[in-house]
């Protein structure tokens, strides 16, 4: 790797006292991950959910983050605004503990992948189509990481397979690499 090779690191920027608890983020994900692309709004599908407590008007967008194969040892708790919420509910990662980031046809994890698609995108949808301005894109450069051998693409594949099958992951990859 050269010293100079950089990378645009991509992240939706949340915040919370803006959020109004419209769902439209929801929404507009699950219809762009639906196949045929915008054929439906399985709220399932979404990678973003909007935590909410509508009597203190208080609403929380987590986005889908990495799988973890494991349980997280982590059961704290947060109180905000007198209510008390689990960590999980913060949790951006989709694990054995609970449905929550999990594909529903075929029980593999979900990931915000900012929308990426073809043609790309100048920002993902949910940020276009929060009108309250609580998500915010933001793009910035940061010194490339090695890219990932063979192998290690292979390590992740192999688990994925012993945990769901490879007639599931098969049919997941293809459902991402078909064209509208």
């Amino acid at each position: 790797m050269a010293k100079n090779d950089k990378r645009i690191i991509k992240n939706i920027r949340i915040d919370v006292d803006k959020c109004n608890g419209c769902r439209a983020c929801e929404v507009i994900c699950a219809a762009h991950h639906a196949q045929p692309r915008f054929s439906s709004t399985n709220p399932a599908r979404a990678r973003v959910r909007v935590i909410r407590e509508p009597l203190s008007d208080i609403y929380v967008p987590v986005f889908a983050g990495e799988y973890t194969a494991a349980e997280c040892a982590g059961r704290d708790k947060y109180i905000i605004d007198g209510k008390e919420y689990e960590e999980c509910a913060f949790c951006r990662a989709s694990c054995p503990s609970r449905d929550i980031f999990k594909e529903p046809d075929s029980d593999l994890p979900l990931k915000c992948d900012m929308c990426e698609s073809d043609p790309t995108l100048e920002e993902p949808l949910c940020v276009t189509w929060c009108l309250a301005d609580a998500l915010v894109y933001e793009e910035r450069e940061e010194d490339a990481a090695p890219e990932a051998r063979p192998e290690e693409v292979d390590e992740g594949l192999e688990a994925l397979a012993k945990r769901h099958g490879w007639d599931k992951v098969m049919d997941a990859v293809n459902r991402m690499g078909s064209k509208d």
